[in-house]
């Protein structure tokens, strides 16, 4: 990989490493399938009222809720979890590949390390509850940082327990504010409305996975856009959907866009997390 093209991989790292990876798909529930279809019906996002046979009329808004609900609540709780990914990427400067290395401790440890198309380890991160440490392998340089480092970078509001749950599968900035809704006879969408984000969600039908998300800024004068796209769906050793290729773009004043294909992962196997400082090495 040529060094430029390590320049690129280093923006790419830094406007969206926190943000590559999908929200949580959810086992099915036979109450809900039931109602979802009686919503299909309809096909329309101004529905009031359903009728279930031989029930009263339900409140299809607080169906959604409560559907909305499920999705946010039904977790994929692990111990550990270790990935090997290939991340392509495009912004205004060019693209290339590169193969990120995840392990996670939970609730204490995110690891990261991103290698380029010849093996060559341009970057090694550890994430910790309230701190981020970067080494940048080419530069010979390590920098120290707080944890909020990666709002001021991405002017996002992430802590550690959001990046874990990105990098892991289960929902962010899922707000309970649903200000409308669809029906369809596939997917279900749904637009909540938080203190920074509208985010527009796209539900599967049958089995409650998140194919798709969209968040947009609140705030009329940002311009922030973040759009992802979930696919190749697999089921886990802890019984969950686990979405093995995303699709994400990133845009504010430019536009940069990533897919992430996971070639392997596990869940809740022992992990080391290697990340020795060599004294030759500058601090930032």
């Amino acid at each position: 990989m040529k060094w430029t093209s390590w320049k690129i991989l280093g923006a790419a790292f830094q406007l969206t490493a926190v943000m590559m990876f999908l929200f949580a798909a959810c086992k099915p529930a036979k109450k809900v399938q039931k109602i979802e279809e009686a919503i299909r019906k309809k096909d329309t996002a101004t529905t009031v009222v359903v009728v279930v046979p031989e029930k009263p009329a339900v409140d299809s808004n607080a169906i959604v809720q409560e559907l909305l609900d499920k999705v946010v609540h039904n977790t994929i709780h692990f111990q550990t979890f270790s990935a090997k990914t290939k991340v392509s990427f495009t912004s205004k400067d060019g693209s290339d590949q590169a193969r990120a290395d995840l392990r996670i401790k939970k609730d204490s440890l995110i690891w990261i390390s991103l290698t380029g198309a010849l093996g060559v380890e341009g970057y090694r991160v550890i994430i910790t509850r309230d701190s981020v440490v970067l080494m940048n392998k080419l530069d010979k340089t390590v920098e120290f940082r707080r944890i909020d480092y990666l709002s001021e970078l991405t002017q996002i509001p992430f802590d550690f327990y959001t990046i874990q749950d990105l990098i892991i599968g289960n929902p962010i900035f899922v707000d309970s504010n649903v200000v409308s809704y669809k029906a369809g006879a596939k997917e279900l969408n749904i637009l909540t409305v938080g203190e920074i984000f509208k985010h527009l969600l796209t539900i599967e039908n049958g089995t409650n996975r998140i194919t798709h998300s969209k968040l947009d800024d609140v705030d009329p004068i940002r311009n922030r856009t973040c759009d992802v796209t979930y696919n190749n769906f697999e089921k886990n050793v802890l019984g969950f959907d686990f979405s093995t290729f995303r699709k994400v773009s990133v845009s504010e004043k430019a536009k940069l866009d990533v897919e992430v294909e996971f070639k392997q992962y596990n869940f809740n196997q022992p992990l080391t997390f290697p990340f020795s400082i060599p004294k030759n090495f500058k601090r930032r």
